[in-house]
């Protein structure tokens, strides 16, 4: 499945996309209903620090799970985002056994 990676303001570089496939990657393996995935990595006030922001949205039938986490940098927020959606994952695939 493709992972859309959308950089608001700067180019993110290869390994940092490669990073966050692969991690969305291992995501998505955990549930077959997948229908798409996007995620929207940001900075904010650029001189702050944990300024590095995350923002995934995974596509299923019926809301969509998301997450947004902030960072000192995007590896570190993506990490936070994707343990914040495999809890959203598995609470909904539990929701759909009942």
């Amino acid at each position: 499945m493709k992972v859309n990676i959308n950089a608001v303001q700067f180019k993110a570089d290869k390994k940092l996309e490669n990073f966050i496939e692969k991690k969305v990657g291992k995501l998505i393996g955990l549930y077959d209903g997948v229908i798409g995935t996007e995620v929207t990595l940001r900075v904010e006030k650029s001189e702050a620090k944990n300024n590095k922001i995350s923002e995934i949205r995974i596509e299923v039938k019926g809301p969509d799970l998301y997450a947004k986490k902030q960072s000192d940098s995007f590896e570190s927020a993506t990490d936070t985002a994707i343990d914040a959606l495999k809890k959203q994952l598995e609470k909904y695939k539990e929701k759909l056994k009942k």
